[in-house]
């Protein structure tokens, strides 16, 4: 799919833009353009791969025009760039909504206007049913993105949404093994907490499948194993071999749920489920062919898709960690 193809990828310089070009560079495209704000993230992201099918552009999704000269020639973006973290978004949501829902826009325009062939947007469990400000403004991509097909004939958009992946910058893996082995305590939010999580390499895999698979307006919902977060820390601190490491619970942040979801309650009457792989919410616009291309895909078997359902045993946990590279 990608061989002699060129490819943007926005915010291309965090963990999952990382993943991703090592899983792209071995499918031979032509040109990966990394298109991101941070010099010296870019800087050492060229060191690392050093590779001649790899360029950088420093750019902002907030400058339209930017994007619209970085999209020139280009077949597929993979739509990373955004404001994260909730305690961030919720402390100032005017510069969360710039850049997650004005820049996402401009992404979508940026594409339109050079004919891209596909557009796959990054989105979260938090923008299901969403409690908090970051939630909020990728819900609203969320909606952008599937709008945009009618916009176009040409470029096809695709959401693509999952949970935690093991990893990323300021995830709590790595908080934890700090906090475990410098200050000999954990602090967990709520005890019964719990989390989708997956690694990053399965995380992109996914990914690209659904960018393969994805014919446009559909969000295709990653399948994720979930924890509690305390059997997490838990299993951490066994691993380190530490004892008499102290939980202490902080109580829930602004915005924060106990439990997140995958799949809400009002979308699970339009969602389907594809080969058995993922889930696929149709959206309740009439965009052309799309519910004829799932037409035989069975409805989904649940009402809702939720962190606390099916945990991990601290067995499973640790299997994932030595899976994701975080234990031996």
């Amino acid at each position: 799919m990608f061989r002699n193809k060129t490819i943007l990828v926005t915010g291309g310089t965090g963990s999952w833009g990382n993943e991703l070009v090592k899983q792209l560079l071995p499918q031979q495209p032509k040109k990966i353009i990394v298109f991101s704000r941070n010099e010296s993230s870019q800087v050492a992201m060229k060191r690392s791969f050093e590779n001649h099918r790899l360029t950088f552009c420093i750019g902002d999704i907030r400058d339209k025009e930017a994007l619209i000269d970085a999209c020139r020639g280009v077949d597929f973006v993979f739509h990373l760039a955004a404001l994260k973290h909730v305690p961030v978004c919720e402390d100032q949501p005017l510069e969360a909504l710039k850049t997650n829902v004005i820049g996402t826009q401009n992404v979508i325009d940026a594409a339109i206007v050079n004919r891209v062939r596909k557009v796959v947007y990054i989105s979260t469990d938090k923008a299901a049913n969403p409690s908090n400000f970051y939630g909020m403004t990728k819900a609203i991509g969320e909606k952008l993105i599937v709008y945009a097909n009618l916009q176009s004939e040409w470029t096809k958009f695709v959401c693509v949404r999952g949970g935690n992946v093991l990893g990323t910058n300021g995830s709590v893996i790595h908080l934890f093994m700090k906090q475990i082995q410098e200050d000999n305590h954990v602090g967990i939010t709520d005890l019964s907490m719990t989390r989708f999580f997956l690694t990053m390499e399965e995380a992109v895999a996914l990914l690209l499948q659904a960018t393969e698979e994805g014919r446009g307006g559909e969000t295709i919902v990653m399948p994720m194993p979930t924890c509690k977060i305390v059997d997490l820390a838990q299993v951490l601190v066994e691993a380190l071999g530490k004892t008499n490491v102290a939980f202490k619970e902080l109580g829930v942040r602004p915005g924060e749920k106990i439990h997140e979801i995958l799949l809400s309650d009002y979308e699970s009457q339009y969602a389907v489920m594809y080969e058995n792989r993922y889930i696929v919410i149709l959206p309740p616009t009439e965009i052309p062919g799309l519910k004829a291309a799932y037409a035989g895909c069975p409805s989904v078997p649940m009402t809702r898709y939720c962190s606390s359902e099916s945990l991990m045993t601290k067995a499973e946990i640790r299997q994932l960690l030595v899976k994701g590279g975080f234990l031996s």
